[in-house]
Formats: structure tokens, sequence, C-alpha cells
């Protein structure tokens, strides 16, 4: 080659970094194979057998989501090994809200210039989400937009494809005004507001990441802001395993808040009364509040403020539901209920 050649690396793509990475994310990938997947990674497209013989009418769900601005706080502490596990999160926590239990997964990856070391970061969070979910990483994709990007940047998504029962499925029409509603809590922001958060706390306070995430904290920001969104698929899966009928509706608490989540599944007639004193809010969202300063109104318009998933559940199944989901590892308690109205969603 001639200084004056022109390749396909010098103008931004490197396609040895790609083998590269390949070769990284090889293992990782594997070690979330469940019954069902064939072959592995390299071909044109991931393949995975239904067991048919478990559905007599089996109903694919597919869902697809990303990590949002949660990723700015990985690039800036160069902490990449955790945004995955928030990307699977929010893939098959939504499909769980459909009644179906997530089968596979794929990410994209998008680059300004591939890095083999972090991609395999980034891919290693991913297979732990995987693993966490117990649904299988089928495939991917990554691409360099050098011309697009900036220097160091980065963006990542996913897609989780599920399966249900198709007269197991729910939806609003099995809600009940009797249902009671059962909360899951979660720890930190898992992986929505973000863009508020960074800035009251990273903009306005200016904050160190590196510090404290409050007064007297064990943890830096950067660990609150970098906590991982708990993953609920499995112990909801059980629980709808384990009570056919009685889970009448699920709603993922992501962007929108709970209010804008739980209308979702609620039917035309049927109002929700939330009481977020059932379970503890997080010190990171006293935080944004106290520093932005944010009303609570737009609080609860935007962060789940401590609780990740709420199931719309039979008055009388939901002591065993909740039971159930405690033997599988996952706190649960009854944080509202539900009334004759006009779909309708009170937040106190």
């Amino acid at each position: 080659m001639t200084s004056s050649e022109v390749t396909y690396a010098s103008a931004g793509v490197d396609i040895e970094a790609g083998d590269e990475a390949v070769r990284r994310i090889t293992s990782v990938v594997a070690s979330t194979h469940r019954k069902g997947v064939l072959g592995g990674i390299g071909g044109f497209g991931g393949m995975f057998e239904l067991d048919l013989e478990r559905y007599s009418a089996p109903v694919l769900v597919a869902a697809t989501d990303g990590v949002g601005t949660k990723l700015a706080v990985a690039k800036e502490t160069g902490r990449l090994s955790t945004v995955g596990i928030d990307l699977v999160a929010m893939c098959v926590d939504d499909l769980v809200c459909c009644g179906a239990e997530p089968l596979f997964l794929l990410d994209y990856v998008a680059v300004a210039q591939l890095n083999p070391a972090e991609l395999e970061q980034l891919v290693i969070g991913v297979a732990e989400g995987c693993r966490q979910a117990g649904v299988a990483l089928l495939g991917g994709e990554t691409a360099e937009h050098a011309d697009t990007m900036a220097a160091g940047d980065f963006d990542l998504a996913g897609f989780a494809v599920g399966v249900v029962e198709k007269h197991h499925r729910l939806d609003a029409s099995l809600v009940t005004s009797t249902d009671v509603l059962i909360g899951l809590p979660s720890p930190g922001l898992r992986s929505n507001g973000y863009t508020l958060a960074r800035h009251v706390l990273l903009e306005r306070a200016q904050l160190p990441l590196d510090g404290p995430a409050w007064e007297g904290a064990t943890t830096t920001l950067a660990d609150e802001l970098l906590r991982p969104s708990v993953i609920y698929t499995k112990p909801v899966v059980e629980a709808l395993r384990a009570h056919p009928g009685k889970i009448h509706a699920i709603a993922h608490i992501t962007g929108g808040g709970i209010a804008g989540n739980l209308v979702r599944v609620l039917p035309a007639d049927v109002d929700a009364v939330v009481d977020l004193s059932a379970i503890p809010r997080p010190q990171i969202f006293n935080e944004i509040a106290r520093l932005g300063p944010v009303a609570e109104e737009e609080m609860a318009r935007v962060f789940n403020l401590g609780l990740g998933m709420v199931l719309a559940v039979d008055l009388a199944s939901a002591a065993h539901v909740i039971e159930t989901l405690g033997r599988a590892g996952q706190e649960a308690v009854i944080v509202g209920t539900l009334k004759a109205g006009t779909k309708t969603v009170e937040v106190k």
C-alpha cells in the first residue's frame, strides 16, 4: 500500500478492532445461553427454538429500549460494566408486564471509535443482566460512527423477545376496582430521569461524582447514579406461574413516573390510589428535590421514587403473591388500592 492509498481504518472504521472485540466477548455471550439457543454469535442472525410443547397458543412479545443519559455518567467515570444491566432491565421488565417470560435479547452498540476493551466491559454488563433475567444474549451489532458521533461517545440499545400463552396475557381488561396494588421497591433511579438528575446534581449543584452522594453517605455520587437497575423478571414470572389468573396487570415504572405508567394498565372505569409511605424513598431522590429545587409533583412525573414495578392483584390472593415473591428473593408490599372511577392515578 502506498502512502496515498486510503483504507477503511484511515476513514474511521477499524475492522481489526472489530475482530478483536468479537474475540473478547464470545465467551461472555456464551455464558448467557439457555435451552432453545441454536448456534453462537458470528452468524447473520441469532436462532432460538421455541418449546412448542409448553404452549398451546404461544404469543411472542417484543420490547426495545436503551439506557438513556445514564450513559453520560458511565462515560464520565469510565465505569462501563454495569449499564448493560440497566439495558436488560428496561427491556425484559417491559415484557413481564404483558405476562410474558423473556427468552432472549439482542444488543446494539454504536461508538465513535471502537475500543475492544471498552466494548467488552459494556457486554459484560449486558451478559450479567441476561443471567439475572434468565434470558439468552442471542446476538447483537456494533457499529462505528466516526463521522456522526463525538470522540469517545457511544450509545447502547437492546431488543428482547418473550413468550406468553395467549389466554394468560395481561392487560387492563382484567383489572377490577377491588384489586390491590403490590409494589416492588427500587433502591435507585433505575434508568430514567437522568437528564434532570444530572442537571440538578452535576450542573446546578456542581457536586463531584467521586464525592459523597450526600452528607454522611458511605457511597459516592457516582455509586448512586450508577446503581444498577433491579431486574424483576424472575420473581415476577415465578409469581405469575404460581398464581395463574390472580395477577391482573403489571406496570413497569420507567419514564413518566408512577402515575404515567400505572395509568397504562387501568380500564376506563377504575382509579388507582398509591401510598408512597408504604415503601422507603431512596435518599438520592430527596437530594435531587432539595438541590433543584424540584417540586414533588415534578419528582413524581419523572422518577420512580423508590417504586420500580406495580402489580394489580386480586385482593384475596395478594398475601400469597407477596409470599411467593419473597421466597423468590423479591421484597414486595401493598402500596395502594383500586376503586371505581375514571382512569386516574393519585400518588400520595
